[in-house]
């Protein structure tokens, strides 16, 4: 039985939620604050957190960026704001999915089964071909852990996700658009969203756009990994690189 939380200081729109995820066989708590959704997810598990930008408190994009400090659980905003620049923030922010208030219970319960199925794929796979090796890389996506050479690889949820997708695909050219629909679960963004974060992931893995080892941009195609060649270059860690 999903377990959720409902992050909404309207008490009406709050009481219509957990009516209807109640109603769902979904298990709900709620609350009406920044301070007690932090408070919340530090001390119980949950599967999805539904939050409202709106709050008394601290505004819900700060508090997204707490969550995603201390937590990889699924995030759905739930707001009245549509500005489409704020959209892609929330979403490279850590966003799993954005909701435009007012939206109908179909359409949250729409929402919430695609970010629960993909946040559940990886849990369901055979435990014993679960670690994914591409040269010195090892991705276990069950415990959302990547070494690099031996050594763990400090990484975000987002960069996480990128890597792993990638991983399980070794060799192959997948074009932005494919990463935007599997890693983003977006169906339109701005390139520069995946520049970035395969920039952060670059430096991570110890290596520029310039003098790549294991990802390889294919300008106008996509974006593929592999195993370095023999003798190929290391870029230091801090090295600046162009994004692409």
């Amino acid at each position: 039985m999903p377990s959720v939380l409902v992050v909404e200081d309207d008490q009406f729109v709050r009481s219509a939620l957990i009516r209807h995820l109640t109603e769902a066989s979904h298990t709900v708590r709620s609350v009406g604050t920044a301070l007690e959704a932090l408070r919340e997810v530090a001390h119980f598990r949950f599967d999805v957190v539904i939050l409202d930008l709106g709050l008394p408190d601290l505004d819900g994009s700060e508090v997204l960026k707490m969550l995603r400090g201390i937590t990889d659980v699924p995030v759905i905003i739930a707001t009245a704001r549509d500005d489409e620049a704020e959209i892609v923030r929330l979403l490279n922010d850590g966003a799993d999915d954005y909701l435009t208030k007012p939206f109908s219970v179909e359409h949250l319960s729409a929402r919430m089964a695609a970010v629960l199925r993909r946040s559940r794929a990886l849990a369901t796979d055979d435990p014993l071909s679960r670690v994914i090796r591409v040269g010195g890389l090892a991705i276990d996506p069950l415990r959302r852990q990547a070494e690099l050479d031996g050594a763990r690889l400090d990484l975000t949820r987002r960069e996480f996700d990128l890597l792993a997708f990638l991983a399980g695909r070794p060799g192959v050219v997948v074009a932005r658009k494919e990463l935007l629909a599997e890693v983003w679960q977006q169906s339109y963004g701005d390139d520069q969203t995946i520049d970035v974060h395969l920039s952060w992931l670059r430096r991570k893995l110890g290596e520029t756009a310039a003098r790549p080892r294991y990802l390889h941009t294919l300008r106008g195609v996509g974006v593929k990994l592999e195993p370095p060649a023999p003798g190929a270059p290391v870029a230091g860690s801090g090295a600046h690189e162009p994004l692409s």
